[in-house]
């Protein structure tokens, strides 16, 4: 008896998916019935690579390979999940498997899954698409009676290919290229770039230019209070000639540029009487759209900080886990035009909920579900519809995936009510000559904003500045000038991104939309998917590229330095949002088959010769650019020292120091720091030649054989003072008693160390590093782990077997011993409460299975490992000279 093989993106959907067929046998990585065999990936198994006979092993960081464009890809495992790989493989070869059903994520990416792992296992059943929308039974049962043609998903399988290849070509020559240009004069020094991460880079690190340049100016307004017999109002003063001026966008009809001109307009108005003109009209504001995942992650980031990334999770854990949400990873705003009878299906759920009924229960009630282009258009959408909640009711929610969920359906009801209706009058009060004006806006009924607690208000008494209703004038009534005054001003600069307008921006192909409309206008053109922005933004972050400061974005000195590179190399296809959008665009039109892959495939590999090129021919000592002059003076001589490309250098004597040693790129303030107080640290991002982290700190010493100064790494390894009779902590001040002795705990190099421990003779072993799995431990902390036990919760830790970051307390044992100490979980209700411990640790390490144990051993001297990886790129000092084991920095 035949069988179809039905493989999954992730063995949830499987499950699912065995629950809604039903009759399934399940075995260890695998599910039977009579019909089918059913299984999952979890998510991408392979990668594309280099063929073996094409393959670079030595060199690969220099030109003289460059470009690499081989002429087919290979596939290599990816280590970690190859053994879901080879199930399916097994699976695939079965003899009794005639058919493959292709059951991953209805999109670009859960397509490449599939096809990479068919092509891998040399599959030559005939494919069918299970394409869902929602991991609903009902959706997933409806998916099986009208599963899709191998052939028809031929476009999007080259789409997701080439999306693949071409990020491969362009990020691994790119990378290779600047890194090469960058190490050419020693070092190592590691440059990413990408097709679509470096013109998102672009973007912020052109925001942030205009902030740096912009020079604050002062303006004034002019405000009056008028008096009518009905009460007082406000009006702004306004210059009735003004023209809009392209080249200079701060100028407005209400500003004035001299306090002379603003206190001449006060003198004219003050206590004189004012004629009034005035008219008011109805207005109407339409409910926003419903989401698609970049509006979704934009309005989550700018109500509750939400990360796009954390925005994505919650989101797929809502549809994949929950079943609340439909598919999360989409573009569209709209709905098929015959999905209304699910839509009042999803209201009848709603209603169920007492947070919703009232409005569920009138959309239902007074049938304002019908056919409507703004909500339900089969031509705006491609593969996925907008994100709406299912038919499903949702239990035991966490507060965040509640909020999300709220979000959605919130703005799932309404779209289907009317619009908010407004009266808005328009006031003008001219006095000797000068027009104010005044507006006010009422709401006379609220439609879709009774869904936000909104209320319409007649009090006429009620927001009376310039916002809510106006007092009432009489026709031809003459209005007093009660008072008037100039008030001074100052132009502000362009406001950093945040994670919600950065992924605007990105939407925009670089240019920051706030209508909705336009930006439905320029959809398919934008940087990356509304799936992979989150990705591209939180790889900048990881790269060192961003900073996060509260809610903004601030690019550092390595981002801006990246800017340089390519704007000097005339690098402009990496720079370019609007370039890279259009590939975006021409990808979508690859899925609806209006493109061919080799086309496509042909200008990726000209756009990969020319990156190539141009960083190998240039053949200039700098790369011309902004660069800045200090205002620390130089350490030898005194003189002014300036940044270049390379370096920071003194322009009279032969002082210099690298920008990037140990692979980290100075920032301005920290080398000011550096020269003013000759040491700075710990550091951390440092890389050694093989990319392991390490932090250190850095230190300016005089060097009597050059006769100048040069910066050093300092691990702070050796314990012994010059005299060889232990470190001397007189004049500091000790931040508690040592656990193991009682001793005294002083802060050394990249240490907290007991006095005793670096005594002579030693009769103490206790010491912890000041960097922790990333994170520092400041004094004040440490002080606390001393004096109470515990630290504050220290957000900044990062696993080495996972890399993911987590929180934790560090706790002093009564053996002495640092350890962790992890947040408790809140139990959900109802639910049975997790060992002690147990829940923190295993969400502290990212994955099920962390140890049990409520406290985790703490490694209390990282810093050797630190200088054992540097130490081929680094000279060693002189043994036993120095208080502390100091190596020059990378030059």
């Amino acid at each position: 008896m035949t069988k179809t093989l039905i493989i999954a993106e992730k063995p949830s959907v499987a499950n699912d998916i065995a629950k809604t067929l039903g009759g399934f046998t399940k075995h260890d990585e695998y599910f039977e019935s009579d019909e089918y065999v059913l299984s999952s990936a979890v998510g991408h198994l392979l990668e594309i690579a280099v063929p073996e006979e094409f393959d670079v092993k030595r060199g690969k960081w220099s030109f003289a390979h460059l470009p690499m464009i081989p002429p087919y890809f290979a596939l290599n495992p990816i280590a970690k999940t190859e053994a879901r790989l080879k199930v399916l493989n097994k699976l695939i070869k079965r003899k009794d498997v005639t058919t493959l059903i292709n059951a991953c994520d209805a999109g670009r990416e859960g397509e490449l899954i599939f096809r990479l792992i068919a092509q891998n296992a040399k599959a030559k059943q005939p494919v069918k698409r299970l394409w869902l929308q929602s991991m609903t039974p009902g959706a997933i049962r409806d998916g099986f009676a009208h599963l899709r043609s191998d052939d028809e998903m031929l476009p999007l399988a080259d789409a997701a290919r080439c999306r693949s290849e071409a990020d491969w070509l362009i990020g691994i020559n790119g990378t290779r290229a600047m890194t090469a240009f960058n190490s050419k004069e020693g070092g190592f020094y590691l440059t990413t770039v990408g097709r679509v991460q470096t013109p998102t880079l672009s973007i912020v690190v052109e925001r942030e230019d205009k902030i740096k340049k912009f020079v604050p100016r002062d303006f004034w307004e002019v405000r009056a209070e008028f008096v009518c017999a009905a009460g007082i109002y406000e009006g702004r003063w306004l210059d009735t000639k003004f023209k809009k001026d392209e080249n200079d966008p701060e100028k407005r009809a209400e500003r004035l540029w001299s306090k002379t001109a603003a206190d001449s307009i006060a003198t004219a108005c003050r206590g004189r009487q004012g004629t009034v003109t005035e008219e008011s009209k109805p207005t109407t504001s339409m409910a926003p759209g419903l989401f698609d995942l970049t509006s979704l992650q934009r309005e989550a980031n700018s109500r509750f900080g939400f990360s796009a990334k954390n925005t994505l999770g919650l989101a797929q854990a809502l549809y994949e886990k929950h079943k609340v949400l439909t598919y999360p990873r989409t573009d569209s705003r709209h709905l098929p035009e015959d999905y209304m009878p699910t839509v009042l299906q999803a209201l009848e759920t709603v209603k169920d909920n007492s947070n919703y009924h009232q409005f569920a229960k009138q959309i239902i009630d007074k049938g304002w579900v019908k056919p409507n282009k703004r909500i339900f258009d089969n031509t705006k959408i491609s593969d996925h519809f907008a994100i709406i909640p299912t038919t499903i009711a949702p239990k035991n929610l966490s507060e965040p995936e509640q909020k999300l969920y709220d979000l959605v359906t919130r703005r799932f009801m309404a779209v289907f009510f009317p619009p908010a209706e407004f009266q808005v009058t328009t006031r003008y009060t001219e006095v000797s000559g000068h027009q104010f004006k005044t507006e006010g806006k009422v709401m006379t009924n609220p439609g879709w904003l009774a869904i936000y607690g909104k209320e319409a208000s007649t009090d006429a008494d009620k927001e009376n500045n310039g916002n809510g209703n106006l007092v009432p004038v009489a026709k031809g009534e003459t209005v007093h000038t009660e008072s008037v005054s100039a008030n001074g001003l100052v132009t502000k600069p362009p406001a950093r991104y945040t994670e919600a307008t950065l992924l605007s921006a990105m939407e925009g192909a670089g240019k920051l939309i706030d209508d909705d409309e336009l930006r439905d206008a320029m959809a398919g053109k934008g940087l990356g998917t509304p799936a992979t922005r989150a990705a591209t933004i939180e790889g900048l972050l990881t790269e060192r590229y961003l900073l996060r400061e509260g809610r903004e974005l601030m690019p550092t000195a390595k981002a801006s330095q990246l800017m340089t590179l390519l704007k000097g190399l005339g690098v402009n296809e990496l720079t370019a949002p609007e370039l890279t959008g259009e590939w975006e665009y021409k990808l979508s039109q690859m899925e609806k088959g209006k493109i061919s892959r080799d086309e496509f495939m042909r200008e990726i590999a000209q756009m990969t010769q020319i990156i190539v090129k141009r960083a190998k021919e240039y053949d200039n000592d700098t790369i011309p650019g902004e660069y800045a002059t200090l205002t620390t003076p130089c350490p030898n001589c005194g003189s002014v020292v300036k940044e270049n490309y390379r370096r920071f250098a003194c322009t009279k004597c032969d002082f210099s120091m690298s920008k990037t040693p140990g692979s980290r790129q100075f920032e301005i303030a920290e080398v000011e720091q550096l020269l003013k107080d000759r040491t700075i640290g710990p550091l951390q991002g440092f890389r050694s030649k093989m990319g392991r982290p390490f932090a250190a700190i850095l230190r300016i010493v005089r060097d009597e054989e050059i006769k100048n100064f040069k910066l050093e790494f300092d691990f702070g390894q050796n314990d012994e003072s010059e005299d060889g009779e232990g470190v001397d902590f007189t004049g500091q001040t000790a931040l508690g008693s040592c656990p193991k002795c009682q001793g005294g705990v002083y802060e050394m190099g990249l240490a907290y160390v007991c006095e005793h421990s670096v005594a002579k003779p030693k009769t103490c072993d206790f010491r912890s590093g000041r960097i922790i799995l990333q994170q520092e431990i400041l004094p004040e902390q440490m002080a606390k782990l001393l004096n109470d036990g515990k630290t504050d919760l220290l957000p900044g830790f990062v696993s080495q077997r996972t890399r993911r970051p987590f929180k934790a307390f560090l706790v002093r044992g009564k053996d002495g011993k640092v350890s962790f100490e992890f947040e408790e979980r809140k139990a959900k209700p109802g639910a049975k409460a997790p060992a002690k411990g147990k829940a923190a640790a295993a969400e502290a390490e990212g994955e099920e299975g962390a140890a049990p144990a409520k406290k985790v051993a703490v490694k209390k001297a990282p810093a050797k490992k630190a200088a054992a990886v540097k130490k081929p790129a680094v000279k060693k000092a002189p043994a036993k000279k120095a208080p502390a084991k100091k190596v020059a920095a990378a030059e």
